[in-house]
């Protein structure tokens, strides 16, 4: 298994945006006040950070079945998807040759997607 790790200025707002907009509470909080996710079959940290992210590469995906279902509620909770330079992209969504995607950031900088599989 392999998880990912993300960085948080503020751990209470990062707390607060994965609650809210992606519907996440966390499985653990350590210690240090890390923050340890599940989503599906693997997880992904949020932990206290004062560097800050570059925002200009895909650092965490979320699959999904119906891309336009996730984006639709994900814009219903305040998310805006990223133009993406070099992409195509209709409503925020590009093709990429039968996979699906779109980029969004969350509160910390950080650039995650949700990813449609062709089937």
């Amino acid at each position: 298994m392999v998880g990912t790790t993300l960085p948080a200025g503020d751990l209470n707002r990062a707390r607060a945006f994965y609650r809210d907009v992606l519907g996440l509470e966390p499985d653990e909080v350590s210690e240090t006040g890390s923050l340890r996710y599940s989503a599906g079959d693997t997880g992904f940290m949020l932990f206290a950070s004062a560097g800050e992210p570059s925002g200009t590469h895909t650092q965490m995906a979320f699959q999904v079945d119906d891309i336009e279902a996730a984006a639709a509620e994900l814009r219903a909770n305040g998310v805006v998807f990223e133009d993406v330079e070099g992409l195509e992209q209709v409503d925020g969504i590009a093709d990429l040759g039968g996979t699906r995607g779109g980029w969004f950031k969350d509160s910390e900088g950080n650039m995650l997607a949700v990813v449609q599989m062709p089937e």
